[in-house]
């Protein structure tokens, strides 16, 4: 229990944790069918090059995203620069910039111009007005990003690509298991790209994947994340190996036995947040529409300065000094990271703002009710305490007024 401001472990008292509370501990699921699965690999001596284990893989993502295809890839990133060859991008891809880097280094990387796009203030998801206002000659295609699993205006987008002519994707690394209405995420656009990384809902230990309904284009890929090789075994084109190994399979279907589980359990943690925050002035739990289903990986907040009389970043300071590993998804806007910022500077007002208040608190199964109250009872500490600490905060108070 915190009593002065001299007992938070950012001004030297003992932290409320002992050990770390992280956002996205990895989600394993039974370690049991994990390591039998390994030893089945390591058995057959099959380990990579499209394996029974990733074409299991493949086939079960494909029936959770509702489509004919998925093609298992070593990572989401390398699967985001796929779409570039298979469908044979140029020139520009307009995207929201509240998103990690990985969605505009995947497009620039093979030689792309990223335009950013502002965001809907209420959902931080592609505004498709702004989108419609940023098409030029050199537009070939627009990459909207399901943030934190909320499905973007899925029909508008696609309605603007297909009156201008356009390549519709989606960055869905986080959107496992959610979905737009009734439908899966995974199913929109010419193809969706999930991640896997050790952090998501569903792990691979690392990797991604495409997924498609287009039958023609889910032979383009496939064919570039293995060297450019057709079905046939010939080699039509040039590609890259993006492949996932057996034991990225193995964990990935480990873990996504235990989707269900795993986002009950999220939507619990979420709830209690609401419950536990809903008396902080200024910290306002990020909500998700009920007319879609969210996966509720990331518990997001948003830190009103002007009513906590606390930054988000002097927040995150006090936190991250209690072994509360909060995070900050995503800030700063990607338009406001090098090279873009330096190449094409741009001012987004409603991303800018939105980054500036967000923290992902810890979620999921490893968090007990009993964190989320000792979570909750550290920010609203704080937030009563906060033009105080703010005063004591001076690395974090340039940034509160600048």
């Amino acid at each position: 229990m915190k009593r002065t401001v001299d007992d938070l472990a950012w001004f030297g008292g003992p932290p409320a944790f002992a050990q770390p509370m992280v956002v996205g501990r990895p989600n394993t699921g039974d370690r049991a069918r994990l390591y039998k699965r390994l030893d089945g690999a390591l058995d057959s001596g099959w380990l990579t090059h499209c394996g029974p284990l990733v074409r299991e893989f493949e086939q079960q993502v494909a029936e959770v995203a509702g489509v004919r295809h998925c093609v298992a890839t070593c990572n989401a990133t390398i699967a985001l620069s796929l779409l570039v060859q298979a469908a044979g991008l140029t020139g520009e891809v307009i995207m929201p910039a509240m998103t990690y880097v990985a969605t505009p280094h995947s497009m620039r990387y093979p030689g792309l111009r990223p335009v950013f796009c502002d965001i809907d203030p209420v959902t931080g998801c592609i505004d498709p007005d702004q989108v419609e206002a940023l098409v030029t000659a050199r537009t070939s295609a627009i990459i909207g990003v399901h943030l934190w699993g909320q499905a973007c205006d899925v029909p508008r987008l696609a309605e603007i690509a297909r009156r201008r002519g356009l390549a519709l994707f989606f960055d869905a690394a986080q959107g496992v298991g959610c979905t737009f209405g009734d439908r899966p995420i995974g199913g929109f656009g010419q193809a969706e790209v999930f991640s896997f990384h050790a952090t998501k809902v569903v792990n691979a230990f690392e990797g991604g994947a495409v997924v498609t309904d287009d039958d023609d284009f889910a032979e383009r890929v496939r064919a570039a994340h293995n060297f450019g090789r057709r079905a046939d075994g010939g080699i039509g084109s040039v590609g890259t190996n993006a492949k996932m190994t057996e034991g990225s399979a193995a964990m990935g279907l480990t873990s996504l036995e235990a989707l269900p589980e795993s986002v009950a359990q999220n939507r619990v943690r979420y709830d209690m947040y609401r419950a536990a925050l809903a008396d902080i002035p200024g910290i306002e739990v990020h909500r998700y529409d009920e007319r879609h289903r969210n996966n509720h990986q990331y518990l997001v907040v948003k830190v009103d300065a002007a009513v906590t009389g606390l930054h988000r970043d002097a927040l995150l300071d006090l936190l991250v000094a209690e072994n509360v590993m909060a995070q900050c998804y995503f800030s700063p806007g990607c338009h406001q990271l090098e090279p873009y910022v330096t190449e094409s500077p741009v001012s987004l007002p409603m991303t800018e703002r939105l980054a500036g208040q967000v923290l992902a608190l810890p979620t999921g199964p490893s968090v007990s009710g009993a964190d989320v109250s000792a979570i909750a009872d550290l920010i609203r500490f704080a937030v009563r305490q906060g033009p105080l600490v703010q005063s004591r905060t001076t690395r974090t108070l340039v940034t509160a007024v600048g």
